[in-house]
């Protein structure tokens, strides 16, 4: 019984490919007490598996958070196994309004201690006190209301290349960040503002709706589906769209276009630019923004260190690497002192003293 994936990247791209099917982007998540996330791990596994399902699945005692492809005739039959599972029945999908084959190439199911990593002690509020919900057209009417707070829940690298008109983007590399910060500057406005929050499909603002609820916010809002579902109803009921930039992805893709608009820049040359990429070094693996220039120029690496063990040999790579550790550890996402254009990013006091 195949309980893990046991192909390459390399091996399940040469097989979609030679498949020739459309596959479409999902991603859902649900909140609720699973008794032994093991064993359902086991059991998606083997169903999911089954219909070629690729992607990266997170279970816990807290509930399922799903982001991953199929092809779009397994559709059906992926949507009824779903509805097959009481606490998974009907659940809202997000599907991607830009599609690629090969965002994913494995699929895996993990277990976590939590579905979001949110560092919250979640015994100390009720999680399932939330927020309204609200669609794209209650969004766009609330977030022109002078009352209204309007806060981004995502990390700065993914709002650093597109978000809301007027939002709050905190400078943060977790979301446990973003929640002390926003409390703070919000604490003299916890009854007078509308506190209204968007990520990318709608489950960071599920716990932090509940968790600002917990500390006092009267007014609390949270967009229903995220920017993913947002861009759909906009396109679907004609609305105005108030998004700017890109969407960030966490797939292939690295993000969805919403609107023409560039408002990142290359983070070596400061040229406009809002395509992220990973440092080409085995070694580094930064993930920062760079424009075509100078991925030309540094050959999609982001520094000259980085050029020059790149262009050593691969075994000497390898020697340098022993004990240097993850290279996801050395480096935070988008930051590094030799980026001298990384993009400060907007405050609360901006916003309330505009």
């Amino acid at each position: 019984m195949q309980l893990y994936n046991n192909l390459s990247a390399k091996e399940r791209a040469e097989l979609i490919a030679q498949a020739g099917k459309d596959r479409l982007t999902i991603s859902f998540y649900a909140y609720a007490k699973i008794g032994n996330p093991k064993t359902l791990r086991n059991q998606l596994f083997l169903a999911w598996n089954a219909l070629d399902v690729l992607g990266r699945i997170y279970v816990a005692h807290e509930g399922i958070n799903a982001q991953l492809s199929i092809p779009a005739d397994n559709f059906e039959a992926f949507k009824s196994h779903l509805d097959s599972i009481p606490f998974l029945e009907n659940v809202r999908l997000n599907i991607a309004i830009e599609h690629d084959n090969f965002a994913f190439l494995k699929l895996k199911i993990k277990v976590r201690d939590k579905i979001v990593a949110d560092g919250l002690n979640d015994a100390t509020f009720d999680v399932t006190d939330i927020g309204v919900h609200v669609n794209a057209e209650r969004f766009n009417e609330l977030i022109e209301d002078e009352n209204t707070v309007l806060v981004d829940m995502r990390n700065h690298y993914e709002s650093e290349i597109g978000h809301f008109k007027n939002a709050v983007t905190p400078d943060v590399d977790t979301f446990r960040e973003s929640l002390d910060i926003i409390e703070e500057d919000l604490k003299d406005h916890k009854e007078d503002k509308n506190l209204v929050m968007y990520c990318t499909g709608g489950i960071r603002c599920e716990k932090a709706s509940a968790y600002y609820k917990h500390k006092g916010f009267k007014n609390v809002f949270q967009l229903e589906g995220g920017i993913i579902n947002y861009v759909r109803q906009i396109n679907d009921k004609g609305l105005e769209n108030k998004f700017i930039g890109k969407n960030f992805v966490f797939d292939q893709r690295r993000s969805e276009r919403i609107s023409d608009d560039v408002i990142a820049q290359c983070h070596q040359c400061g040229a406009p630019a809002d395509l992220h990429t990973n440092c080409a070094n085995d070694a580094c693996h930064l993930l920062f923004i760079q424009c075509e220039a100078c991925k030309e120029k540094m050959d999609n690496c982001c520094s000259t260190n980085c050029m020059e063990v790149h262009h050593l040999p691969y075994e000497e790579q390898k020697e340098l690497r022993k004990g240097q550790g993850n290279s996801n550890d050395i480096f935070k996402k988008g930051r590094a002192d030799h980026l001298p254009y990384k993009q400060d990013l907007r405050n609360i006091f901006e916003i309330l003293n505009k």
